[in-house]
């Protein structure tokens, strides 16, 4: 019994020493190796922007006091202030805007600056003109200045030739071979047979144009304009004339000018035209228009079928209706560039 005892107290004794070494040697350790958290206090990611983290430095760093650790967080420290004054800065950013080809030949918004037409076609007569001549066929010229994409204006010169209606040269040859009863019975007779005739405008106008927005190779515009008319009617009759060369003389017709009539007055027009672009890469384009033309002729008086009975011998003006005003539909197409 008394064996048990000692050996009991052997063992306690035991135990408890070396639970007092193994306390000892952990003391030892921790402090040999610091804390992970005091190790690890300046990350890599906060070296300053201008000069790379040195990996060697940091690792040495783990063995110097906490007072150098310290110092070493501070002096990696990023500071944007810094950052935005000194040296580093980026340059400041760039403003684009619209590009701007503005020179001698082009707009700022790259459109010419000069444009040009020539085209020819048709003309139609219409309301009261209708009465007096026949359609007939055109041209026109012109150029002027765009001052971008959408406006330019045009000075345009524009010829429409008309014949006269079958009615109108029946009535005219009336009136030219009407006599009265005193002058028949002196022997007066019709003289005036196989009359003929035409009738003319030519005008120079200033035309606004206004482009629509359209895209693709089609296009479209709107034009308005007005200025100076000038209407001219002619009457013939067949003629003989004589031609003579190397070889002997010859005979042959042609229609002599046996009265005229001429008009001036301010007129008007507007209308519509489509255009057709060549090339992508090309300023000509095919167009056709149609536009309605006002000649705002004044009116005055002649003589006509109706008062040639009672007409003074001494009136000249046998055909007031080329005084009328004047409206005609021109249907022009050509070459825009």
């Amino acid at each position: 019994m008394q064996t048990n005892r000692s050996f009991f107290g052997i063992a306690c004794r035991s135990a408890a020493f070396s639970f007092l070494l193994a306390g000892t040697a952990s003391l030892a350790h921790a402090q040999q190796f610091p804390s992970v958290a005091s190790t690890f206090q300046t990350p890599i990611f906060l070296a300053s922007e201008s000069a790379p983290a040195d990996l060697a430095l940091t690792s040495s760093s783990s063995s110097s006091s906490s007072s150098s650790s310290a110092d070493a967080l501070a002096a990696d420290k990023f500071d944007p202030g810094a950052a935005a004054f000194g040296g580093s800065q980026p340059p400041p950013r760039r403003r684009y805007g619209r590009p701007n080809y503005s020179d001698s030949h082009n707009n700022p918004d790259g459109s010419e600056k000069w444009t040009f037409l020539a085209g020819a076609g048709l003309g139609l007569t219409v309301g009261d003109t209708h009465r007096y001549d026949t359609p007939g066929y055109g041209f026109q010229v012109g150029g002027g200045r765009n001052f971008n994409k959408t406006v330019g204006v045009l000075l345009q010169f524009d010829y429409d030739h008309f014949g006269l209606q079958g009615t109108t040269l029946a009535n005219q040859e009336y009136i030219y071979n009407y006599c009265t009863p005193a002058q028949i019975a002196l022997g007066c007779s019709a003289t005036v047979s196989g009359l003929d005739g035409n009738n003319h405008v030519w005008s120079f106008t200033l035309n606004p144009t206004f482009t629509l927005p359209t895209e693709g190779s089609l296009g479209a515009y709107a034009v308005v304009g007005g200025g100076f008319y000038h209407k001219v009617t002619n009457f013939t009759l067949p003629t003989t004339a004589e031609e003579c060369s190397l070889y002997g003389c010859g005979y042959y017709t042609v229609d002599e000018n046996v009265d005229h009539y001429t008009s001036n007055a301010f007129g008007v027009n507007g209308g519509f035209g489509v255009t057709y672009k060549f090339s992508q890469f090309s300023n000509e384009r095919f167009y056709i228009e149609a536009r309605y033309v006002l000649m705002l002729n004044q009116q005055r008086y002649g003589v006509t079928a109706a008062n040639v009975a009672s007409a003074p011998l001494t009136a000249t003006n046998f055909y007031p209706a080329n005084s009328n005003r004047t409206t005609y539909i021109p249907i022009k197409f050509g070459i825009r560039f």
